[in-house]
């Protein structure tokens, strides 16, 4: 018998409310870029973290 097997990933429909709510919240002025550059440069740090330790300046700037 075969079974289907959906995986973990996340649905069209979650990722419509995903991306809305993201756009709602720029709209409203919860996201900007300076946010967004903060947040993107605290994820490279955390996922490079050997760079930093070395020494690699990893902030973003505009």
């Amino acid at each position: 018998m075969a079974y289907r097997y959906r995986g973990r990933g996340i649905s069209l429909i979650g990722l419509i409310y995903i991306i809305i709510g993201i756009l709602v919240a720029w709209d409203k002025g919860y996201l900007n870029a300076d946010l967004l550059r903060k947040v993107a440069s605290a994820l490279l740090a955390i996922f490079l973290w050997f760079l930093v330790l070395l020494g690699v300046d990893l902030h973003i700037h505009a």
